[in-house]
């Protein structure tokens, strides 16, 4: 027997066998409330007698683990994390061999908790804090750091033991962000660093939703002793960091390069906090693409970090400048996820109050101009040059570059990039934001169909009509006028509102109300001659408006009363459902292979006191198969689409389907009482979400999937009736095809394909899915994506992908003898 403290390179002494043999004997409830026999005779030993035991007991414990827990060695374990809370004088060859055994075993080093505080506190009362022990702890408290909060305050307690590192800064290594900003101070002079280290090391108390009036006063004079500008430069500098990979990946952690330590986001959500009170553009933008980083999903694990996001909105929504609620607005579009969106309308909200305004007058009135003084326009002269930045459309933006005398130039003059390039690099950012906010504005115009809203005149025309941005997208679309008995729908041609008819409107003052002009208001002539002016004009809308789908209530819906079915019965990739309902203010839960209940994909539609719910259900049994490796299942089927008040109770399915569990309290709501309007949106949603990621599009599923399951549904689908949308899409074809010099001729509209002629055989694209079949013998053509066309081809809307899609294939198959794929042209020459 050796009663002496070693290294533990040795495996387990003999005689302490018949120990760990007792401990596993004893019964479980004993052991549990500490009434063990066996642990009552260890510690009547010599006290060096109980350290061998310990380590022996830890030499056993990873013998017969995997560094996981094991239910039949437990006890083993327990009893020695109970010999580790005893003052017991283990040397320091004995604790460092315990803290190198705890890096390779996750269950004792995160089951230890107090009890190796304990073990190490105890040690340091009689030996010296060795730089060797250091470093080993500060390994452990490095693992601790990714454990639970118990687990980080461990590792804080661990630190506290020893004497901090003079100088020593409180970001954690291996992260871009926070190793570029380490590389940075450890740069600087004293006169820089002790602020900026005071700063840091205030911010790793930065916790809670929001800072709290005594910390951020305290934050801000330390800020204070940096000064403003240094505070900002430095972050303008950082914050792009934070979306980079980390330096030094997490082996153990699924995106294990992508997460950041709960520390390092502590500091950055105080250093974020701090910008609530400054309004640099720079700094307003940078923080909204923190934002964006933040909330991005890391999948299988959701959002990045929701504490810097829920930090970076709260500084938007407290600077002083109208450009950060321009900000707000953009993420409302760009940002996914029910908890994301509550905390953006929240920000929005607190942001409208402090400037005295509702949350959409303050989103309409912090809408930038980028420069712009005219509608759509911004000109430079720098040097010899002059530049127009210039909206082209409702979503393109571009530069043009003009030399003095007025000719053109192709590129960017070398004068300019030699004597501007500060200049030259702000106006292309100002392009790149100019881009992002026309999307985000777009959508907040579309939103206006389930939000309703309406302005006098002046006010619209100030903040819509004449605005150098919106001024792009109103301009491309129809508004309604009223005042008193007069009414009309209007446009924006040759420099003026004008009526279908092309007459101007001379009553046009504070008395007159405007308003979003929906098809569903309108005769099916109207609505014909408003689709001609967007030819005659070649007027491109920012979303569907002339060429809206108009859903009404069908015969089969009439006879289902409270429900419809006419998006029921199809198979969806969950993922880029779920994705959609989001982009669209739907909330879904992903449907996980767990024993949970879920509710239907809902709308909320508060102006109207309305819920809708349209019903899905997982598909598949088999885990790994059926799912992914999280258990999340790969495809859904839809059921009805039903409509409740809006205070009614949610109904809910299992997780893994089975059909929904109605709430029997309030019954769904006929659906001839619903708005027409409303109903025609929430359908033209679903037909959407069926058309965007239903698996008929995908030109991979032509065998029906998984064990070819659902080929029948892939058939039907890719080749069957024509949708709404598809039904809008042959209506632009017809128009557009006398229009194709280089294909119409070969170009021919049946009722649900493009048929298309070419040198080697005849296709037939469908108009819903954009898959195609080839004649004489309808085999089927897999093209997954097919080259643009070269050719500038004019749409009256933006925004049908599937358009898109269809008009490259016709151009391609058009000229099939030219196709050099060989995965394309076997398929083609093989009858």
């Amino acid at each position: 027997m050796n009663n002496s403290s070693d290294n533990g390179a040795q495996s387990v002494d003999p005689e302490a066998l018949p120990w760990i043999a007792a401990i596993l004997r004893e019964g479980t409830l004993d052991f549990l409330q500490k009434k063990s026999a066996t642990e009552a005779e260890i510690r009547e030993l010599d006290p060096s007698r109980q350290v061998w035991l310990a380590l022996n007991f830890l030499r056993w414990y990873l013998a017969n683990t995997d560094g996981t827990y094991r239910h039949n060695c437990w006890q083993v374990s327990e009893a020695m994390f109970r010999l580790w809370l005893r003052d017991l004088p283990f040397g320091a060859d004995d604790v460092l061999f315990i803290l190198k055994a705890l890096q390779s075993n996750e269950y004792l080093l995160f089951g230890g908790d107090k009890r190796l505080l304990a073990l190490v506190r105890f040690h340091l009362k009689d030996h010296p804090p060795t730089p060797e022990l250091q470093t080993e702890v500060e390994t452990l408290c490095r693992r601790l750091e990714w454990g639970n909060t118990a687990h980080r305050q461990l590792a804080d307690k661990l630190r506290s033991l020893f004497p901090k590192p003079e100088g020593a800064l409180p970001l954690l290594e291996g992260e871009a962000w926070s190793d570029g900003a380490l590389a940075f101070l450890q740069e600087q002079s004293p006169e820089i660093l002790d602020p900026w280290r005071d700063l840091l090391e205030h911010c790793v108390g930065a916790t809670g939703g929001k800072p709290g009036a005594k910390w951020l006063k305290q934050a801000r004079e330390l800020r204070g002793r940096l000064g403003a500008d240094v505070f900002v430069q430095t972050l303008l500098v950082w914050l792009p960091w934070v979306d980079l990979p980390r330096t030094r990946p997490l082996p153990d952690w699924r995106a294990g390069a992508d997460v950041m330590t709960d520390k390092n986001a502590d500091i950055l959500r105080g250093l974020v906090w701090l910008c609530g009170d400054l309004e640099e553009r720079e700094l307003v933008e940078a923080l909204a693409k923190l934002t964006l980083s933040a909330y991005r999903k890391i999948p299988q694990l959701g959002p990045r970090c929701p504490r810097v996001g829920n930090a970076a909105l709260w500084a938007l929504s407290q600077m002083p400048t109208l450009g950060a609620a321009a900000q707000l607005s953009i993420l409302k579009t760009r940002v996914k996820g029910s908890a994301a969106q509550k905390a953006i309308a929240k920000a929005l909200q607190s942001s409208a109050e402090r400037a005295g305004l509702s949350p959409s007058d303050l989103e309409e009135l912090a809408v930038p101009t980028y420069g712009l003084t005219a509608v759509g326009l911004r000109r430079e002269t720098w040097g010899d040059f002059q530049v127009e930045l210039r909206v082209e459309g409702s979503r393109r933006v571009e530069l043009a570059w003009f030399r003095a005398d007025g000719k053109p130039q192709k590129s960017v003059p070398k004068a300019v990039k030699r004597e501007f390039a500060e200049e030259l690099k702000a106006l292309k950012q100002d392009q790149k934001s100019l881009q992002t906010m026309l999307s985000a504005q777009s959508a907040r115009l579309e939103s206006f169909y389930l939000q309703p809203k309406t302005w006098s005149f002046p006010v619209w025309e100030s903040r819509y009509l004449n605005h150098p941005l919106l001024g792009r997208l109103t301009r491309r679309l129809l508004w309604t006028l009223d005042r008193g008995e007069n009414s009309a729908v209007v446009l924006w041609q040759e420099g003026e509102l004008r009526d279908r008819a092309g007459a101007g409107i001379p009553w046009l003052d504070d008395q007159t109300q405007v308003s979003l002009w929906h098809p569903i208001t309108a005769s099916i002539e109207t609505v014909q001659a408003w689709r001609a002016r967007l030819w005659e004009h070649q007027i491109t809308q920012p979303f569907k408006q002339a060429y809206r789908e108009i859903y009404l209530l069908a015969p089969a819906e009439e006879t289902t009363r409270v429900y419809s079915n006419r998006f029921a019965a199809h198979i969806l990739k969950q993922h880029p459902f779920n994705a959609l309902c989001a982009q669209r203010g739907w909330r879904n839960q992903l449907r996980l292979m767990v024993d949970d209940d879920c509710p239907p994909a809902t709308l909320t539609l508060e102006n109207w006191g309305l819920r809708a719910e349209f019903w899905i259900e997982a598909l598949g049994e088999t885990y790994g198969a059926d799912t992914n490796e999280t258990g999340v299942f790969h495809y859904v089927a839809t059921d009805q689409l039903r409509f409740y008040p809006l205070s009614a109770p949610t109904n809910y399915a299992h997780a893994c389907g089975g059909g929904y569990s109605v709430n029997s309290t309030v019954a769904p709501l006929p659906l001839e009482t619903i708005p027409a309007l409303v109903f025609s949106e929430v359908l033209r949603d679903a037909d959407l979400f069926v058309g965007v990621t239903s698996v008929g599009n995908d030109p991979n599923w032509f065998d029906g999937g998984p064990e070819g399951r659902h080929r029948d549904y892939w058939q039907s689908y890719s080749f069957g009736e024509l949708s709404a949308s598809a039904e809008t899409r042959r209506q632009v074809l017809a128009a557009l095809l006398p229009r194709l010099k280089k294909i119409r001729e070969r170009c021919e509209l049946q009722e649900r394909f493009l048929r298309v002629r070419g040198e080697l055989r005849t296709y037939k694209i469908h108009l819903g899915s954009g898959n195609i079949l080839m004649e004489p013998n309808d085999q089927y053509l897999c093209i997954v994506q097919a080259p643009g066309s070269r050719e500038s081809i004019f749409l009256p809307f933006e925004g049908d992908q599937t358009l898109t899609v269809i008009l490259s294939k016709a151009f391609l198959l058009a000229a099939d003898s030219e196709i050099t794929d060989p995965s394309i042209t076997r398929q083609i020459l093989t009858h």
